[in-house]
Formats: structure tokens, C-alpha cells, sequence
């Protein structure tokens, strides 16, 4: 009888196992991954923002890649890559031999060389070009590129890990404007094999890839107009990972002991800001202006109302965890005044209340009532009136982009895991985000913050940074986010699928 009922026991065991584990069709089924991120552009001279380079870090190769938790590039594309000389104005890579193209034709040199150009040539006004300011020129010979930088700038390979450093064929990409239609030849892990625009977009493992990751299981990347429709979706199990963003209520909600789902919350530096515009004739031009404001946010009241507790409010340009974080904002800014704010509205001699329209892209998280909360904040004072507005995404960068807005939010996912990503982008010369904003002091803090190939070493010109932005407030930090992944319980991976550096793991996804 002993005997028997091990024998049982161990069948109905063996049963539950076998239902546990996936048929060999299943574990090569699709996963379906739900986002509100946006793509702007399907070629990599013409966007840089999160949605699109998220699909770009999945159908393109650059150079080099980070890892999951990674600080530093390692190599993707290339075979290896480094400073000529001890120096950083010189940096050659040599690339693998085993790349190809789409078509068949052979990855060489010179097509990152053209990769290159062409984002700079182009200089798309929603692009990434602005990231490449200290490049200079490259050379390409073999299989070995080098790029020559016009001042050192340790923090150049980060910026080829980026999506801006995207490998393409040139006779699919024009050298001097943007390709039209929907098809992607890249040599990234994942093809590209079917696209609708706001929709969806169909990855297929790349059978030719070659470089630092290992190719997953197909999946359907599925976009949502809003974070109420993905949650939509979610409930009714119409996908299996949901990922930037859910409802903040749904989000402050997740129960991590839930047998039905893994939920993966990660410590991220992602940012959100308010930005101004500061050109001549904008009703936000004088500083004076831009400090009272800053004098009567309400943080705090912000995460916890609109965002449920699930973003932590941010003083600092630079996120909590990156090297050169402060509260410069709370030192100078300590509290909500409003007399503060009419003396300075006063010593700028403006007409109270100051009108001004405020900006933000519609499906962008929380961002209308994030936008409404901001407006009750600002007129409760009596100093300001204020005009929202939401625009379609493409049509909202494109509008900050020409300065056609006076003020605006816009959340900021680091191209890679520096300060300098909260820096030069945001608040240098001819930044991103486009305010009009530009100080000397600002520049050269960058500058000699990308002296340092030791990136220990800078946190005091970004402290310095910070306080001249506190002062001269062309942007205004609102909060840090972090990262939530959620999924079916069968769907693992998820854990490394973002950490906040641009790089988007669908390879990383599985079935259990």
C-alpha cells in the first residue's frame, strides 16, 4: 500500500509539473507588452524621446549596450572600444565581423560612420544631434571607426550606448532626410515585422544578431492612448506585461503577494519637470517671474494627490542616486509663499495676475490632471492665470521645439546612467528642451565635468550647476518615478525589462 501511494503521490507531483512548465509551442508563443509610451519616428535621426527608443534599443545595434544595473557601456556592436592614448578627445572602436543588414550586405565601419553623419546632417528639430555637441568628425577605415571630439568628453561612449548611436543601412536611410513608411533594417535582436502607428508593433527574434544580448521570445509591443486604456487591457487579460504607466491609483494599489501577477517596482531616475520658456517676449521672460513660481509649487501636494504616493518629490535637476544630486530647489525655495512670490512679481514690474498657457502632451501618464493641479497651485495666489492645453504627442515636441509654448512638463528618462543626461540636454546652450535658456556659467560646469573619466569626480560641478539653475529657474523639478513592471504570473524577465538608462529589455522577457 506504501508503495502505491508514493507511487500516486509522485504522479499527481509529476501532473502539476508537467502543467507548470510550457509546451514547446507555448515557450515560443508570443508576449504581448502594453505601454503609453509614444513613437515619434521609426528612424533614429528623427527622435529621441523614451516610446522610441525603446523600440530602437530592440531593432537597432549600436556600438555598445548597457546591462541590467550597468554604469558603463559594454560592447554591442563593436568588438571593443576605448580613449586613444589615455586622452578623451580621441575614441576608436573596433567593430564585430559578423554583422549584417537586413539585406544580407556586411556591417562595416564605414556604415557607422554614416550612421553618424547623418544625425548631425540632418539635425532633426525632435532628434537626437544635440547629444553628439562635442563630436567633431569620424573616420572610418576596415572595421574600425574613430570619432574625434572637439573638446574631451568622458561621457561620449554613454552617449554612443544611446539610441542616438543607432547602426543603419545607408541604402534604406537617405544621408540627408528622414525615411518615411513603417520598416526598420537594423541588426538589433528583434525584426521588425509588422508596425501601425499608435498601435502596435511586431518583433520577431533577429536570426542574424550578433553582440552583447541573447534573442527572446516574439512579442507584440501594444501602445494605449492613455494609462486608463492599458489599465483597461490589463484587467481584461488582452496582455501579459504592463509597463509605463498605469493609473497612479492602480499603481499605489499592486500587491506584490498576488498569485496571479509578478509586480516589479525598481528604483529609477526617471524625472519629471516644468519648463519655461525664457525668450524675449515670452510671458515667463523675466527671472524675477520664474522665481515666484517656484516660490508657490507645492511638491508634495502634488505627488500625493495626483500621483497617489507613487512619485517622490524632486529638488534637485539631478535625481536621487546619480552622482551631484542636491536640494537646491528646497534650499532656495523652502517653502510655499505667496508674499515672497508678489514681491518679486512686483520688482519685475509685470501686470498681476501674469497670464501664461501651460502645455503637455496628451496620454502622458497622470499629465491633465497633474497640469490642472499645477493651475489650482498657481491662481490660488492671485498672481498668475493660467491656460492649459493638451496636444497630441509629435504635436506637443514639436511645439516646445519651436518655443511656440510658454510653459510645459515634460518627463526626462536618462539616455544613460550620468548626471551630465540631466544636464547638457536639459539646461545647456541649445538644449532638448529648447526654452531659450543659456548661461556661461552652466556650459562651462558641463564642460568640465566631462574632463573626468573617473565620474566620481564631478559632483561639485553639478552641485555648482544646480544652484545657478535655482537661481535662474528655466526649469522647475517636480518629481522622481520608479519603474513598475507588472505581469502574468507565467511571463518572467519583467524585472529587467527598464531601469531607467533608455535601454528597453524585450529579450529579457520569458515564459516560466
Amino acid at each position: 500500500m506504501r508503495i502505491l501511494v508514493t507511487l500516486l503521490v509522485l504522479a499527481v507531483i509529476g501532473v502539476g509539473a508537467w502543467q507548470l512548465l510550457p509546451s514547446q509551442q507555448d515557450s515560443d508563443a508570443t508576449i504581448t507588452v502594453g505601454t503609453t509610451d509614444t513613437v515619434t519616428s521609426l528612424d533614429p535621426a528623427g527622435a529621441y524621446d523614451a516610446g522610441s527608443w525603446a523600440l530602437f534599443s530592440n531593432v537597432f545595434q549600436s556600438l555598445l549596450t548597457y546591462e541590467p544595473g550597468g554604469v558603463s557601456p559594454v560592447p554591442d556592436a563593436a568588438k571593443s572600444c576605448s580613449f586613444v592614448k589615455g586622452g578623451l578627445t580621441t575614441y576608436t572602436c573596433a567593430l564585430r565581423h559578423d554583422l549584417t543588414f537586413p539585406s544580407g550586405t556586411a556591417v562595416t565601419a564605414q556604415d557607422v560612420k554614416y550612421s553618424f553623419d547623418r544625425v548631425r546632417k540632418i539635425d532633426s528639430e525632435v532628434g537626437p544631434a544635440s547629444l553628439f555637441s562635442t563630436l567633431k568628425s569620424v573616420d572610418a577605415k576596415g572595421l574600425t571607426v574613430t570619432f574625434h571630439l572637439s573638446s574631451p568628453d568622458a561621457t561620449f561612449p554613454f552617449k554612443v550606448a544611446t539610441g542616438a548611436g543607432s547602426i543603419v543601412d545607408p541604402t534604406r536611410y537617405p544621408a540627408d532626410a528622414l525615411r518615411g513608411g513603417d520598416g526598420v533594417d537594423g541588426t538589433g535582436p528583434y525584426e521588425l515585422t509588422g508596425y501601425t502607428k499608435g498601435k502596435k508593433a511586431d518583433l520577431a527574434p533577429n536570426p542574424r544578431y550578433h553582440g552583447a544580448v541573447d534573442t527572446g521570445v516574439p512579442v507584440e509591443l501594444r501602445y494605449f492612448s492613455d494609462p486608463d486604456a492599458l489599465n483597461k487591457a490589463w484587467q481584461a487579460k488582452e496582455i501579459d506585461v504592463a509597463t509605463r504607466q498605469l493609473p497612479p491609483s492602480v499603481l499605489a494599489a499592486l500587491n506584490a503577494s498576488d498569485p496571479d501577477q509578478r509586480v516589479t517596482e525598481a528604483d529609477s531616475s526617471e524625472t519629471r519637470n516644468l519648463y519655461f520658456n525664457t525668450r524675449s517676449g515670452s510671458p515667463l521672460h523675466a527671472t524675477d517671474v520664474r522665481r515666484a513660481m517656484a516660490w508657490l509649487i507645492d511638491r508634495e501636494q502634488l505627488a500625493a494627490t495626483v500621483y497617489d504616493g507613487t512619485v517622490e518629490p524632486l529638488y534637485s535637476l539631478i535625481p536621487t542616486g546619480l552622482t551631484g544630486h542636491t536640494t537646491s530647489f528646497f534650499d532656495t525655495y523652502p517653502d510655499q509663499n505667496s508674499e515672497k512670490a508678489r514681491r518679486l512679481l512686483e520688482q519685475a514690474g509685470v501686470s498681476i495676475p501674469v497670464t501664461f498657457t501651460y502645455g503637455y502632451g496628451l496620454g502622458s501618464g497622470a499629465a491633465e490632471a497633474e497640469a490642472e493641479e499645477l493651475k489650482r497651485q498657481l491662481e490660488a495666489s492671485g498672481l498668475f492665470k493660467v491656460n492649459v492645453k493638451g496636444y497630441e504627442w509629435t504635436d506637443f515636441q514639436k511645439r516646445w521645439a519651436g518655443g511656440k509654448l510658454d510653459a510645459y512638463a515634460v518627463g526626462w528618462v536618462a539616455d544613460y546612467p550620468d548626471p551630465d543626461t540631466f544636464a547638457d540636454p536639459l539646461v545647456g546652450t541649445g538644449s532638448t528642451m529648447n526654452t531659450g535658456y543659456s548661461s556661461g556659467a552652466v556650459d562651462q560646469y558641463i564642460k568640465d565635468s566631462q574632463q573626468y573619466a573617473d565620474r566620481g569626480r564631478v559632483s561639485d560641478d553639478f552641485r555648482s550647476l544646480q544652484q545657478v539653475v535655482a537661481d535662474d529657474v528655466p526649469v522647475v523639478p517636480l518629481w522622481q518615478r520608479k519603474e513598475y513592471v507588472v505581469s502574468v504570473a507565467d511571463v518572467g524577465g519583467g524585472q529587467y525589462l527598464a531601469d531607467g538608462n533608455g535601454v528597453f529589455r524585450l529579450w529579457r522577457l520569458d515564459w516560466i
